[in-house]
């Protein structure tokens, strides 16, 4: 008995040596994701030992494990300043022009209204080791596909294994996809062309899901059943679905975005695919088709959603507590501008000293009537270099504490990668004729005498910059008449607002000619 109880002991010692050897074993990343995973790490674990014998799956689930971290579904509510719930549904209106109306007269009655974080569901501490595991076989399977024999292990494991397109909440969706999609194998034309099978399940889509403008505001990224139930969303829900729909059969997809037009207001979002020789090829989600879709904006930046972290992020390296814009906080993201257009890297002088506690400076587009920031550089000596940077566009300079702090004036990036300088004169004056607020076709009489675009009867403002934005004066249009502003500071950028408008209007300069020039 004895030599048994010692056999016994021998054993269940060299069991923990093994399994104590397996998670020491772990890649650093992957301990470390499992570690933040707290609880839930036991399920994790699971499913890496349920790939222990086959090392390309156990590759593929340290892959997923070790980029989950800040992999999350983001709960938001509607609140007032004060922090008050305000109830507010986006589909309770009929289009999104009454959407926006009734969100105005809400803020009319009890003020500024906006959405905030209320719960955050981490990946890493509710996901299961069965969704976990069903995930990563399907993927396998789809990836098995003649289309998708193109793709080594990196390209699947970033463009066809996640589970997840964004921050939308965590559900199963590749069984579905993967079954509702299997007949068109039977319609292929060339069985080894991806670009075939993404048009075809594209087609699909496009046959019940439909852009909405009301989800503009609606507070989270919507889930494949949701979806489903609703068949319309806005663009990133258009890609997620795109991404869904074709992952699930092997296809590489991925969501490609700009955070700011540097030209007009707003963002978008769009899908991106490889083909069989690995070129990148644009279109929409549930709109335009492979080599259809075009994107006919100015593009300053162009970012990629990854599944993994981009190590070389600004978030990654930036000092702890120094302030960072908020998009840019993101692990999750790469720069692909170079693949969309001609750039070139810039550097700056900084004009105004340098905060405490900026190590970054940034350029900004305008949007929205805002100064945004688009991307950021390492700060030496007051002087920073941006990389691949979209030409013939407006720039601004700046740090960032909680805002945008300008630092430098604001210039013009050309075609030829030459920085134009605009910096307000106020000691020589000019009079401009002002015919709109935003880029426009030029319209003119029968006698060649050009017609402005004015509301009749409307104040406009008309604002110079200098490290802000300084009213020169306001105005009342007339039908079809120019604005006529008086000793206005040259050499300047300015912006034509109408008064209480929606800030939309474009920033501009005027020319030799005195001509009104768009940015």
């Amino acid at each position: 008995m004895k030599k048994i109880y010692i056999l016994l002991i021998l054993v269940l010692f060299l069991f923990s040596c093994k399994q104590k050897t397996s998670i020491l074993n772990y890649p650093e990343d992957v301990e470390k994701a499992l570690n933040l995973a707290q609880d839930n790490r036991k399920e994790l674990e699971k499913v890496l030992q349920h790939y222990a014998n086959d090392s390309l799956k156990l590759a593929a689930a340290y892959f997923l494990i070790a980029n989950m971290p800040g992999q999350a579904y983001y709960k938001a509510k509607l609140v007032d300043t004060s922090g008050t719930k305000v109830p507010f549904d986006v589909l309770d209106y009929p289009n999104y022009t009454q959407m926006v109306a009734a969100w105005d007269s809400i803020e009319n009655k009890i003020g500024k209204i906006d959405y905030t974080r209320d719960t955050v569901i981490y990946d890493l501490q509710s996901i299961k080791s069965k969704f976990l595991i069903k995930n990563i076989d399907l993927a396998f399977m789809a990836w098995d596909s003649p289309w998708s024999k193109h793709l080594n292990f990196k390209q699947f494991c970033e463009y066809v294994l996640p589970y997840r397109g964004s921050n939308e909440p965590l559900e199963e969706w590749r069984e579905n996809l993967y079954k509702q999609y299997t007949y068109l194998l039977d319609s292929l034309e060339n069985i080894n062309d991806p670009i075939e099978i993404a048009i075809k399940i594209n087609n699909s889509l496009k046959s019940w899901y439909k852009f909405d403008a009301r989800f503009y505001r609606h507070p989270t990224d919507l889930s494949y059943s949701q979806m489903k139930n609703y068949k319309m969303g806005r663009c990133e829900d258009m890609t997620n679905l795109a991404i869904f729909a074709m992952r699930s059969q092997g296809v590489p997809v991925m969501s490609d975005y700009v955070p700011y037009w540097p030209n007009t207001g707003n963002n978008h979002a769009w899908n991106a695919t490889l083909n069989k020789e690995g070129k990148v090829v644009i279109f929409m989600g549930g709109l335009d088709n492979p080599y259809e879709y075009q994107l006919n904006n100015k593009k300053s930046k162009v970012y990629r959603k990854t599944f993994s972290i981009q190590k070389n992020n600004l978030a990654n390296i930036i000092p702890k507590g120094e302030s960072i814009p908020a998009w840019l906080a993101g692990k999750h993201y790469t720069d692909v501008t170079k693949d969309y257009i001609k750039v070139t890297d810039v550097s700056v002088e900084m004009e105004k000293d340098t905060p405490d506690s900026c190590s970054f400076a940034y350029l900004c587009v305008f949007n929205s009537g805002e100064w945004k920031a688009i991307q950021w550089g390492k700060l030496k000596n007051k002087k920073a270099t941006f990389k691949d940077m979209g030409m013939d566009i407006a720039y601004l300079p700046s740090y960032y504490r909680d805002s945008v702090i300008p630092s430098a004036p604001v210039f013009i990036l050309n075609n030829q990668g030459e920085k134009i300088y605009y910096q307000a004169d106020t000691t020589n004056k000019i009079d401009i004729s002002l015919y709109s607020t935003t880029h426009r076709t030029i319209v003119k009489t029968t006698d060649e005498i050009e017609t402005a675009a004015f509301e009749d009867g409307v104040s406009y403002i008309l604002y110079y910059w200098d490290y802000q934005w300084k009213s020169v004066d306001t105005l009342i249009s007339q039908k079809n008449q120019a604005l006529q502003f008086k000793q206005v500071p040259s050499n300047a950028l300015y912006w034509l607002v109408k008064k209480d408008g929606n800030k939309e209007e474009r920033i501009f300069t005027i020319d030799k000619n005195g001509k009104q020039i768009w940015w």
